[in-house]
């Protein structure tokens, strides 16, 4: 046990952590995400870009913090703009600092609150992630009714032609410069205010972003009605068809349905064998909206919960 404890203080004596400086700390994420995850678990939230996406906020950096033994990257944290713990950490060292990565969480959560005040610190993984699921309940999170499900469609399958309402036409985005007529029309189908014009920049901006993906459905009038960004994996030849964001005012005609079918044929064309989705445990309708042009469950996330105050 002597022996245990001396050991344990020799590692513990040459681990030390730092706050994300630049992009070259973005590249060591990336490494350790591909070095460190499982084939199964490569792509799970958050993949690259998604984490690219999210260092693109100054606010977020600020929250990230990453791990080294001597010079070895062993550990990365943050907490993104809706209070979500994002981490990776190599297995052999999770005895020695997961308390550090989940206090580094609570600390940035505790920076926004005043006095008094108490939020949570959230978390996610896929249901089958049995090692993240005994991280987070060895240090107080508890999972809560929210669900997130992924959709996959085989692309071999036969894929029908759109069908939009007379006067409606779907075609890419033009540019940057309806990155804020698209957020708008975002905010305004979710009914959030996350998507600022900003926001829709950094995710212009990222590596994997082709604009030539990004669709959008316009109106009679010249409305942007409804949208759907999609990407593609040239090495697991997978894309994705999401988000998709239709416009209240356009809802319930069918656009979502015709923006699905034209990303299916489009990510095809690009040479992709299956595409992804992912929705909301309760966004039925979009559930059901994919179903009906071929996609099925593929797997269900669960999410947790840890009170900070």
């Amino acid at each position: 046990m002597v022996d245990k404890i001396s050991s344990i203080i020799r590692i513990m004596n040459k681990i030390s952590s730092q706050i994300y400086k630049d992009k070259s700390d973005f590249q060591v994420i990336i490494d350790l995400l591909g070095k460190n995850r499982s084939p199964e678990h490569l792509h799970d939230y958050p993949a690259k870009v998604d984490i690219e996406e999210d260092l693109a906020s100054a606010e977020v950096r600020a929250h990230t913090r990453l791990w080294f033994d001597d010079n070895q990257p062993i550990a990365w944290a943050y907490v993104d703009n809706f209070h979500n713990l994002r981490w990776e950490l190599d297995s052999r060292y999770g005895e020695l600092i997961g308390g550090q990565i989940v206090d580094w969480g609570e600390a940035c959560i505790r920076k926004m609150l005043v006095n008094g005040q108490s939020t949570t610190l959230n978390a996610s993984c896929r249901e089958d992630y049995a090692e993240r699921i005994t991280f987070l309940h060895r240090y107080g999170f508890r999972e809560t009714e929210d669900i997130s499900i992924t959709m996959e469609r085989d692309l071999s399958e036969p894929i029908p032609e759109p069908n939009l309402p007379p006067g409606f036409i779907i075609r890419p985005i033009a540019g940057i410069q309806e990155a804020k007529p698209v957020a708008a029309m975002h905010r305004a189908a979710f009914g959030t205010e996350y998507m600022t014009t900003e926001n829709r920049l950094a995710i212009m901006n990222t590596s994997e972003y082709n604009s030539s993906l990004d669709l959008v459905v316009i109106a009679p009038d010249g409305m942007i009605a409804a949208n759907c960004i999609c990407s593609v994996n040239q090495q697991e030849k997978s894309g994705s068809t999401d988000p998709i964001a239709t416009h209240p005012r356009y809802q319930r005609m069918g656009l979502a349905h015709a923006l699905l079918l034209t990303g299916l044929h489009v990510l095809k064309e690009h040479g992709m064998v299956s595409a992804h989705l992912g929705t909301g445990g309760d966004n039925i309708a979009m559930q059901k909206t994919a179903e009906s042009v071929g996609f099925r469950l593929e797997y269900k996330t669960i999410w947790f919960s840890k009170e900070v105050n």
